[in-house]
Formats: structure tokens, sequence, C-alpha cells
């Protein structure tokens, strides 16, 4: 697999200087030289077939004809198609759905067997296969302004409090390093597949669908690279309904998108615990602009999957409406990795429940390692917040790997129940945070 994505570091730090910058440039230009080439040659396809058709093999008879050729669009007509089956995008192909097309996936676990290669929550496995799912292809494209539904409501719902046994027992394999081929889980697992997951990919375009209804995690990109999500609607708000995972992922963009999920709106991640170290498959170079998030459990996270580390992050020009923790670092200590040179700039926040800023290195599900992660190199600026009910600012850093280089710079937060709550050891430096009409510095320990 092409897993070479260490392509150069567009991290400009000034040596000691609190300011620092990602250079966006160089990481655009380079994502805009890899857009997805598509040939021109196309198939259409109508929703009203003839006999006992199955649509999903309609569709994919069309892909996997046009990918045999050099590629070309399935342009779907509008109208709804009912999915009794996955599609798999196929190399030089684009999925185009006009607004009014519907893909309607069943919910109905069993339709979605064979298990096929994928990640589960940062663990590599065989599981029932993600509704739309690509694997190992080039210049692929999702585009268009109609809807793809999961019917996650359906059946899988009920899978969450089920899942604990197979998900235990994934993880034991992961950490003890059993082979791949033993790791195959299906009827009877109750491990929810992802609406969308694209695993292994190159040059990648998502833009303009609106995802609803995910089983579990909505748009899944792993070990992929060169990719462009734009101008998509996330509505979804099932547990697990994260928006978009870039995972073990570099060169990409996500932006003019709306979210409205369940669980965080984005979450870039890069592996769990000692198969992620293992790995060390990270994720570099994303940038996250101009994008709305509505109403999220969560904002945009980094974690908790994160031990293959995550590096060169911009986030900037983001509106949030209402959320938990709503720039949120996430760890704890079976992760290891680091989180190293993020910038989140020009954020406009309405209402977050618990924080505004977050960093967390005792997230839960920790199984007893003893592998920190390092934060450093991280600049949060230029910032309004009306309200925060929990706590405005949270450094919790361990005392063995503090929180170092942390700078926060023209924040705002109008009202907070508690304005910060900050570890003595962490390396975090305030340049005009107001909180509650006064301007505030770094507390000595605790509370302020």
């Amino acid at each position: 697999m092409n897993m070479c994505f260490r392509l150069g570091l567009w991290m400009l730090l000034s040596v000691g200087s609190t300011l620092w910058a990602v250079e966006e440039g160089p990481i655009l230009d380079r994502i805009h030289a890899n857009e997805p080439s598509i040939p021109s040659r196309e198939e259409v396809i109508s929703p009203r077939v003839q006999g006992d058709q199955k649509l999903h093999l309609v569709i994919q008879a069309a892909i996997d004809r046009l990918s045999h050729a050099g590629g070309g669009t399935v342009r779907l007509e509008k109208g709804a198609y009912p999915l009794n089956g996955p599609i798999r995008m196929k190399s030089g192909v684009r999925l185009h759905l006009p607004e009014g097309a519907r893909l309607e996936f069943s919910g109905d676990p069993e339709d979605f067997l064979p298990a096929v290669f994928t990640r589960w929550e940062g663990t590599l496995a065989f599981n029932y296969s993600p509704m739309l799912y690509a694997f190992q292809a080039r210049d692929i494209a999702l585009t268009g302004k109609g809807t793809i539904s999961g019917n996650g409501g359906k059946a899988f719902a009920a899978w969450r409090e089920k899942q604990d046994p197979a998900q235990d027992r994934l993880r034991k394999q992961g950490n003890e390093g059993v082979p791949l081929f033993e790791r195959v889980y299906g009827e009877g697992d109750f491990l929810r597949p992802p609406l969308v997951q694209f695993i292994n990919c190159r040059r990648v375009r998502i833009e303009g669908p609106t995802f609803t209804d995910s089983p579990f995690w909505i748009v899944h990109l792993v070990f992929s690279e060169y990719v462009v999500v734009r101008d998509i609607r996330v509505d979804s708000q099932r547990l697990n309904n994260d928006g978009v995972n870039p995972d073990s992922s570099a060169y990409v963009l996500i932006e003019d998108s709306y979210f409205r999920t369940g669980d965080d709106a984005v979450a870039i991640k890069s592996g769990r615990d000692a198969e992620g170290r293992g790995m060390a498959m990270r994720s570099e170079n994303i940038v996250i602009r101009n994008n709305t998030f509505a109403e999220v459990h969560n904002g945009v996270a980094i974690g908790s999957e994160l031990s293959g580390s995550v590096r060169n992050i911009l986030i900037e020009n983001c509106r949030f409406g209402t959320g938990g923790n709503l720039i949120y670092f996430k760890s704890n200590l079976d992760r290891g990795g680091e989180i190293a040179g993020v910038v989140v700039r020009d954020i406009s926040v309405g209402h977050a429940k618990d924080s505004l800023l977050r960093f967390q290195t005792n997230y839960h599900s920790w199984r007893g390692g003893n592998h920190p992660t390092s934060f450093r190199d991280i600049l949060v600026k230029d910032i309004h917040c009306g309200q925060v009910d929990g706590v405005g600012i949270w450094t919790n850093g361990l005392e063995s790997r503090p929180l170092q280089n942390v700078v926060l710079k023209n924040i705002t937060i109008e009202k907070a129940e508690t304005p910060v709550r900050m570890s003595g050891h962490d390396d975090v430096r305030f340049e005009s945070v107001f909180i509650n009409d006064r301007e505030v510095g770094r507390p000595k320990n605790g509370e302020r």
C-alpha cells in the first residue's frame, strides 16, 4: 500500500517567538495539483429498472465498466435508489448524484457482508462493508447535490449497546499483533460500519452531497492522500456519527461544508495504541476552513485515536453554533504519538456546553498503558465565543509530559461558568485573553 505521506514540513516556527504559522499555500498547491483526473465518457442510470434487477448491482456494473475502460462518470437521474448492498468505487470513476437523487442503503446488516478490509476505531480488521467503499482506488469522485442515507436507525441503531465484546477483542488483537487474517468480524459481533470509507486511495474529491442517518462514522478517509471534501452537508445525529475523519491521511482539505452531528464534526485520527504506534502513519498537512458547525456533540477534534501522530494542521474561519467541546485535543496513556504544529484562528462560537478549548490527556477507554502523547507547538488565536456552560479553557497535561509551547492569543469569551482550569506544569501562554469582561492570564494552578 502507498503509505509514504511524509512529503515535507510546511511548519514555519520562529525561534524564540510566541508566533508561528502553518504555511497553507504549499499544502493547498499540492492538493490542487493532484485533483482527480476523470475522463469525459459517462453512463446514465435511472431508478426505474426492469424486472428483478437490483439497483446496487446496476450502479456497480456501470462503475466497473467505466473503470475497466479507463474511467468516466456514472450519472444518476433524479429519484430514489433503494440499495440492498454496498457500492464500491473504482479507479477513474466519478459517481454523480444530482439534486433530487437519493441513495437509500437498506440498513440491513446482512446486505453488507462478506466482510472487507477496514479500520475500525483505529484498529485494522475485516468487518461489515461500509455502504460506499473504495480500496486502493485512484482518481475517484463523489459529486452532486443528492442525498446518501445509511438507514442507520433500522437495525444498526441497537448495536451500540451490544458491541463491547467484539470491540474489546479487536482492541486486544491490535495490541497483541494478532495477524490480520484472524481479525474477521461479522454476524454476532455488532461492529457498525461507516457510511463512506475510502481506504488507501489517492486523488479523491467529495463535493456536494448530503449525508444522513449513518450507522457509525460518516466519511472516513484512511491511508489516503490528496483529498478534497467541499460543500457537503452532514445531518446525522446518532451516537458515534462523526462527520469527517481523516485517519492516517495526508494533504486533506475540508471546506465550505455544514455539519449537524451526533459526535465530533471533524476528527483527525491516526490509529490506536500499539498497532498505531507500530505503523506510525501520521495524519498531516490538513486544512479545515470556512465550515459551519451548527449543532454538534463536539466540534473539531484531534484524537483520541492518534497513535501514529498528527501534525501540520490549520483550522480557520469556521463558525460554531452549539456543541460540547468545540476545539478538542484528546488522548490517553494508551495512545502515545504526538500532536505537533496546529494553528486555530478566526473562529466564532455561539455556545459551548463543556469547553471552548480543551486539551484532555485522560480520555476514556484507558487500558492500563503508559505511553503519554506529546502536545506541542499549538497556536489558538482570534476567537470569539458567546457562552460556555462549563470551563472556557481547560488543560490537563501530564506532569511527565506537559503541554509545550501552546499560545492563546486574542480570545474573548463573553460568559463562562469557570474561566480557566489548568495544570500548573503546562507551558501555556496567554496574550489578550478576556473572559467574563476580565483579562485573564495563566493561573498558577487549578481554576480561575
